[in-house]
């Protein structure tokens, strides 16, 4: 799973997360791409469960990049306390998505391959996604 080594703060608010994807929204490294159309948040569970599920499919053949990274650290309390006494302990990490942002990308495998394996990833998510290629030219 991913998280970060280190992080400036142990416990981060939440805060909101509106509008549209004005970077990381285009196919930078593969010939076929994974587009989110809604804003949530992603854990790094739902990350890693996508991965294995798009490289299941391809047998291990292309490359996938991954362009999320969860950053941001989510607390939850034990069930069964009280109201207050102050915020939760961090337990799992979260990526930030806007509608627009490219979540996975993949080379070496036909379109159609690409396609079904993006679409079994998109299941893991809970963001709407959008098959994108690479622009020719």
């Amino acid at each position: 799973m991913l998280l970060p080594r280190k992080t400036k703060y142990r416990k981060v608010r939440k805060g909101k997360n509106p509008g549209v994807a004005t970077r990381g929204h285009y196919v930078a490294f593969g010939d076929y791409g994974l587009q989110s159309q809604s804003n949530n948040d992603i854990t790094s569970r739902q990350i890693e469960s996508a991965r294995q599920a798009m490289t299941r499919y391809i047998k291990r053949g292309g490359k996938i990049w991954i362009r999320i990274f969860p950053h941001i650290p989510r607390t939850r309390k034990p069930q069964d306390v009280k109201m207050g006494s102050g915020k939760g302990n961090p337990e799992f990490f979260v990526a930030k998505v806007k509608a627009g942002t490219v979540l996975f990308e993949m080379k070496g495998v036909e379109e159609s391959v690409a396609r079904e394996a993006m679409r079994l990833a998109a299941h893991k998510l809970p963001v709407k996604t959008k098959f994108i290629s690479k622009e020719q030219g």
